[in-house]
């Protein structure tokens, strides 16, 4: 088979299209035919070595893919591996999923969708009524927190966008309007995966008892130290978050992915497809994605 596979760490261009024997399911395991494999920020971390050691080389990246079993069932899985055009899945992370339902739809629900649902759900607590800032509201997670904010009953959501094009998508998705730091009125919750010196103007606008969840570093640039002189001042709390040990609590992983699956069925939540690239091509999408050129859930086609 086919598959996109690194044995170096580094950028983009340490991604190559290799053969490799298709994989053999173990016990509890299915074999599934990859239709899409889902690109993540957390990609490109295993790639620059930020998330793997040099004893995992050589690797195929991809945690997630849309395919189908042996039988012809159409499914959506979390999985190792899935850049590539066969993957296997534990049982226990396969979902069935409707034929029509789009693969960037699907594939939305669980990288990015568990993520944007613990933000607010565990880490943010977001409470009815509380005023929310997204950063990065058109990317992936961005614009499934921005409409689960509202789903969920915050009183306003304001999003941060990089470009006009983007900012008419947050508003098209529900934002009351573009944010801009400082901002006019205090935020209650700022959701954060941008990090950097966005950071550092974020924390300066919480609200008396706000929270700031800082979840990645998109920006791939530091923010200035904290000291709990700052955060007394402020009143306010800084939340770190990460999506792997929070998918090992119980109902933690498969019962949110059946909600926001239920949820895009329904109409209420619309997850929004970017870019397609032929597997050959991940190294272009990864790129894009650091540029954050991409918007929404985009994906690898073998």
């Amino acid at each position: 088979m086919r598959a996109l596979q690194f044995d170096r760490f580094g950028g983009p261009e340490v991604l190559s299209l290799v053969h490799l024997p298709e994989p053999e399911p173990g016990p509890g395991q299915v074999l599934i035919a990859v239709e899409a494999a889902g690109v993540n920020f957390a990609d490109t971390h295993q790639v620059d070595g930020s998330y793997a050691s040099a004893d995992q080389l050589p690797l195929v990246p991809g945690s997630e893919v849309v395919g189908r079993t042996p039988e012809g069932r159409r499914v959506l899985a979390r999985t190792r591996r899935g850049y590539a055009e066969f993957a296997v899945a534990d049982r226990a992370a396969v979902f069935g999923i409707p034929e029509d339902l789009p693969a960037a739809h699907a594939l939305s629900a669980l990288t990015q969708g568990l993520t944007a649902w613990h933000l607010l759900r565990g880490a943010a607590r977001m409470r009815p009524g509380e005023r929310v800032v997204v950063h990065s509201a058109a990317g992936g997670v961005g614009s499934l927190a921005l409409q689960l904010a509202r789903l969920w009953g915050a009183g306003e959501v304001w999003a941060t966008a990089s470009t006009k094009a983007k900012a008419e998508l947050v508003m098209r998705l529900g934002a009351a309007g573009v944010a801009g730091y400082p901002l006019a009125q205090p935020a209650d919750v700022i959701l954060d995966g941008v990090g950097g010196p966005l950071f550092d103007q974020a924390l300066g606008s919480l609200a008396d008892f706000g929270r700031i969840v800082a979840y990645g570093n998109a920006s791939r640039r530091a923010f200035t130290p904290l000291n709990d002189a700052r955060l007394r001042a402020l009143n306010a709390a800084v939340v770190g978050f990460r999506l792997r040990p929070t998918l090992a609590r119980p109902g933690a992983f498969a019962e949110p992915v059946r909600e926001l699956l239920d949820m895009m069925a329904r109409g209420t939540l619309r997850p929004v497809a970017g870019a397609e690239y032929p597997l050959a091509d991940a190294a272009r999408a990864h790129t894009d994605l650091l540029a954050r050129r991409t918007v929404g859930k985009i994906l690898l086609r073998p």
